[in-house]
Parts: C-alpha cells; sequence; structure tokens
C-alpha cells in the first residue's frame, strides 16, 4: 500500500463537498416568504418579480432542485472511488449546462452581469472538475 496522497482526488472531493454546501443554501429560498422574493428581485434592479403561483412555484422548485443537487455532491464526494466515472460526465454535462444557462438568459433578456456571472461560474465550475477528475489516479 502506497503511503502517497491522491491530491487532485482531495482537492476533487471538497470541491464537490464546498459546491455541495453552497447549493444546498438555496433550500432557504424554498422556504422564504414570497415578500423577500420581491424585494431581492427589486434589490437587484430586475424586473418585478411576478406575483403569480406560477411564478413562485417554479422560483421555490427551481430551489428545492438545486439543494437537492447540493446533498447528491455531498454524498458523491463520500463515495467518489465508486462514481468517478459518473464524476468525469458529470463535469461534462455541467460545462454544457454553463453554455445552455448563458443561451437561455440573453434569449430572457437577462442583464449582462447576469448571464456572465451565472454561466461563466458555472462553465469554470465543471472545467475546474473535469480538470481535477482528469488527474486522480
Amino acid at each position: 500500500m502506497s503511503d502517497t496522497v491522491n491530491y487532485p482526488a482531495s482537492w476533487l472531493i471538497w470541491f464537490l463537498r464546498l459546491v455541495g454546501i453552497v447549493s444546498q443554501l438555496a433550500f432557504v429560498a424554498a422556504v422564504m416568504p414570497e415578500s423577500w422574493i420581491i424585494a431581492i428581485t427589486d434589490a437587484l434592479k430586475l424586473e418585478r418579480f411576478p406575483e403569480t403561483p406560477l411564478a413562485f412555484y417554479l422560483a421555490r422548485h427551481l430551489s428545492l432542485l438545486y439543494g437537492f443537487i447540493g446533498i447528491a455532491l455531498i454524498v458523491v464526494s463520500y463515495r467518489l472511488a465508486r462514481f468517478r466515472e459518473f464524476v468525469g460526465m458529470l463535469s461534462v454535462g455541467i460545462i454544457a449546462f454553463g453554455l445552455l444557462q448563458g443561451l437561455i438568459d440573453f434569449q430572457s433578456g437577462m442583464p449582462i452581469w447576469w448571464t456572465a456571472a451565472e454561466s461563466i461560474s458555472t462553465i469554470v465550475g465543471g472545467g475546474l472538475m473535469l480538470w481535477l477528475h482528469r488527474r486522480c489516479d
């Protein structure tokens, strides 16, 4: 048995956990009062949040999805050897997701700062995950 430490795997584990923890913050948005959602939208100087059941439904469900993805990333981080190939495929999917986020944000008329922050951070995160994945033993 080797006593060497696989640093890329260690970094990948901690990266998955960090993203997983941050993603779980979305659970707060899933249960926050409607007035907070409206106030945050106003503070970001975006178009006023539509006060309709469908808009709140979609916002809350998307937040739940992000939160549960965070839980999944943490679970994967504790069984990285088992899920290594999945992590590689997931990282490519995250890069594609970031590209599609940018396209959808652009088509939706979101401000350029929103589109850049959201899509570029997703693409960079997926790229970092892929880079670490490829350097694991």
